[in-house]
């Protein structure tokens, strides 16, 4: 049990900081979202970590991930909440369903509804958290037109997050789970300590 309990903290802490660095690999997207809309796949170590040692573990990796990363903040630590919020509900999802049928297929849709929830949660947390965090810097109304530029005809916040940082975010856990679901097989004996 001791060993089982030293390897889940070893590995739980190497998978954080992977996903730590990879935070700073974000990139934005201007043609399809406003630039200051990020792009990062920080949540495949957090995913991995689901798959094999359960959902707490990935939420677990997504808060030590987010809490690292406030000793560089540009965002006050509201840009880390918003990203633990986020990421926990995609990988706690996920790792939740797998944990009842561990298969490739479950993983498969563990991952797709993790991914799908994670977009639905960026609707709130965005429009209640981040985006009024924004209004201290930018306008309300400079927001909104950065979505205008892109589609004329968005006329309000709300409905700029459903129609860009929903399916951006949905799309941003798929690529997350795509690459896990590619290497997770490979990884699984490595991190449990199995040859």
């Amino acid at each position: 049990m001791k060993k089982h309990y030293v390897r889940y903290l070893t590995m739980t802490g190497m998978l954080s900081a992977v996903a730590y660095i990879l935070m700073f690999l974000d990139f934005s997207i201007p043609m399809l979202i406003p630039s200051f809309v990020k792009m990062d796949l920080s949540e495949i170590p957090a995913l991995i970590g689901s798959f094999a040692f359960g959902p707490s573990c990935g939420i677990l990796i997504c808060l030590v991930k987010n809490l690292l990363h406030l000793f560089i903040t540009s965002t006050g630590g509201v840009g880390e909440l918003a990203n633990f919020l986020m990421g926990a509900v995609f990988v706690g999802t996920a790792g939740l369903i797998y944990k009842h049928k561990k298969t490739k297929s479950t993983a498969a849709i563990a991952s797709i509804a993790g991914a799908i929830l994670m977009g639905v949660a960026s609707i709130p947390i965005n429009y209640f958290i981040t985006y009024p965090f924004y209004y201290n810097f930018m306008s309300k109304e400079a927001v909104l037109e950065a979505y205008q530029l892109i589609i004329p005809s968005m006329e309000n916040i709300l409905q700029c997050l459903i129609c860009f940082n929903f399916p951006f975010t949905a799309v941003k856990g798929l690529i997350a789970a795509a690459v896990t679901l590619l290497v997770y097989k490979h990884l699984s004996p490595l991190l449990k300590g199995r040859k």
